[in-house]
């Protein structure tokens, strides 16, 4: 057992949690050895039934962030299975839940009175908006998190704003979420109190978005769509299509990088222009025009051992077979037709075991 799978050992978790954020979260706990324990409606929760099915009979979602978990059906509106979700706190250390603010109250398990019955227990609340915000009640997803937030704003073409993958909101909010909750049992190691985390999908992204209220503060705007140096507005960062119709990518940020470049391409009088005013169409279009002269294998061949931030654009099929991916165990196959992401941390020099299928318990 790589020690990582130990981190957790003995830690009990019960997710009350839907579709990506908590399930996501409570998936990387179970890479670090915490007992999760899957608490669903009757029917199944929603994400057993998006997406293509798989080998379980569920849908391919629902197994990937859910494995090397075991799952229980209980009616909460149904007072003798309240009970059963009570007893299963009884000696849990966290709850995860992604009910919208006050359902938990609805149903006789509101956050006081757990705080009450389980003072240890650290809750760890996934919602839409947040308990504090006018927009409580309302319903959301990915894209309207990011609307509403100014990142799709700042993502795309100069004509289309472009919805990032994987979605950006979910994912942050699961990791944030996962980050606070370990700290709080850290915390609770030194006061013996459990406590509640709200993470709302709303405010998740923001953290990420450190550049763009700089670019905010300083000039009253944020980070112009296609305009800037990392959104494609500049030349050096940005992808280009081949001449047999590949797509790479040139990173070439820094000037040793960008002077690296323009030494292979034999275009030595783009050095200078490496700080054209942003955007910089008329130097992106030189070289548009330059790669599009160039198979993929021939930039390989003048770019690929080349420190200048050069590479292929991969199709997913093709980037998990790469030597890095295959030498890293961090993208795995443990079973047939199914894929793993793994915690992307090495401890002590492996990674984290591959996870079980998912388990049902009644």
């Amino acid at each position: 057992m790589s020690r990582i799978s130990g981190f957790l050992q003995g830690t009990k978790v019960v997710d009350l949690s839907r579709h990506l954020p908590g399930p996501l979260a409570s998936l990387l706990m179970v890479d670090m050895g915490a007992r999760v324990i899957k608490v669903e409606p009757p029917q199944g929760e929603e994400m057993r039934f998006i997406g293509p099915v798989g080998a379980q009979g569920t849908s391919v979602y629902f197994d990937a962030v859910n494995a090397g978990k075991t799952g229980v059906k209980l009616d909460l509106k149904n007072v003798e299975q309240r009970a059963q979700l009570l007893e299963l706190l009884s000696d849990a250390d966290v709850l995860i839940e992604s009910f919208r603010p006050g359902v938990l109250e609805k149903l006789g398990i509101g956050i006081d009175f757990l705080r009450q019955e389980f003072p240890r227990l650290v809750i760890c609340s996934l919602n839409g908006y947040g308990d504090q915000s006018p927009l409580r009640h309302d319903v959301g997803h990915d894209l309207n998190y990011l609307a509403m937030n100014g990142v799709l704003a700042g993502t795309g073409t100069v004509e289309q704003t472009v919805a990032p993958w994987p979605p950006l909101a979910d994912c942050a909010a699961s990791l944030f979420g996962l980050s606070t909750i370990l700290g709080a049992l850290l915390e609770r190691e030194r006061s013996g109190n459990g406590c509640h985390v709200e993470v709302a999908l709303a405010d998740s992204v923001m953290p990420l978005m450190q550049f763009s209220l700089a670019e905010l503060g300083l000039k009253g705007r944020g980070i112009p769509r296609a305009e800037d140096l990392l959104n494609g507005g500049a030349a050096r960062y940005r992808t280009y299509r081949t001449a047999d119709g590949f797509s790479v990518a040139l990173g070439a940020v820094e000037p040793k990088f960008w002077q690296a470049f323009c030494h292979a391409a034999g275009r030595v009088d783009w050095i200078a222009r490496m700080d054209d005013p942003l955007p910089q169409t008329d130097l992106q279009q030189e070289l548009v025009e330059f790669f599009a002269a160039l198979t993929l294998h021939q930039c390989n061949e003048r770019f690929g051992n080349v420190d200048c931030c050069f590479n292929q654009v991969l199709e997913l099929h093709e980037a998990v077979q790469t030597p890095h991916m295959q030498a890293r165990q961090l993208v795995v196959q443990p079973r047939p037709g199914e894929f793993q992401a793994l915690y992307p941390a090495y401890v002590d020099g492996a990674p984290p075991q591959p996870r079980a299928p998912f388990h049902e318990t009644n």
